[in-house]
């Protein structure tokens, strides 16, 4: 049995990844840091400083006999690829099995958010991904372009506080209305609070729309080699 460590940026989020991982010989640990999230609204806030702040606590979660590190948080996802070099064990983001299905084929995706403060780090991160699938210029742009976001307004705030209805509710009307919008397109719920809202939104609108938690335990058994109980 492997264990893994959790990197939260709010506690809600432990319960997804336990419920998904039950099936498997795994051992869980989590740790949960709300702060950065609530720092990045200052002005005096700095990617330096959440590079450092992730950094940190990468290498402490390494110390604590961990043999892998799952990131869930987007916002902490988004500095992975430098500050995951100098963690002696493999470190997975929560958007990883995301960006590997955006390399694998070219249908159009909106990526659905609820936090901004995660917007800007993901869809870095998603354009570096797709550019390392692309093998010249002109189809980097084609690419890039392919994979918009959509921010629901007034959503985050709501898990904040605590009030996971709320945030059930309006997230799920906001994912059924940018499928809605955008039959043609692929909607996905890029953040894993949102995956509840998701799998009833794909109910209630009669069509599929992708969470982080979709192919999870998939993309974990590919990279871990973790096995089912």
């Amino acid at each position: 049995m492997i264990t893994i460590g959790c990197y939260h940026a709010h506690y809600s989020n432990i319960a997804l990844i336990e419920e998904v991982l039950a099936p498997y010989e795994v051992e869980l640990v989590h740790y949960v840091d709300p702060g950065l999230d609530r720092l990045k609204q200052g002005a005096n806030f700095s990617e330096t400083f959440i590079r450092e702040k992730v950094s940190q606590t990468l290498q402490w979660i390494a110390q604590c006999h961990a043999d892998a590190i799952l990131v869930t948080c987007t916002l902490f996802a988004a500095v992975l690829a430098r500050e995951a070099q100098h963690v002696s064990i493999p470190v997975i983001g929560i958007d990883d099995p995301l960006l590997q299905k955006l390399q694998q084929d070219s249908q159009e995706y909106i990526l659905a958010f609820t936090n901004a403060a995660t917007v800007e780090g993901t869809m870095a991160r998603v354009k570096e991904a797709l550019q390392q699938g692309e093998t010249n210029g002109q189809a980097n742009v084609a690419a890039a372009s392919r994979t918009k976001a959509a921010l629901i307004p007034g959503t985050f705030e709501l898990i904040m506080r605590g009030d996971k209805k709320g945030y059930m509710n309006a997230v799920t009307t906001g994912l059924q209305q940018l499928a809605a919008q955008s039959p043609e397109k692929t909607i996905v719920a890029a953040q894993l609070s949102m995956a509840p809202a998701a799998t009833l939104a794909s109910a209630n609108a009669g069509t599929e729309i992708h969470s982080p938690l979709a192919s999870l335990a998939l993309y974990l058994e590919q990279q871990l080699h973790i096995s089912r109980r």
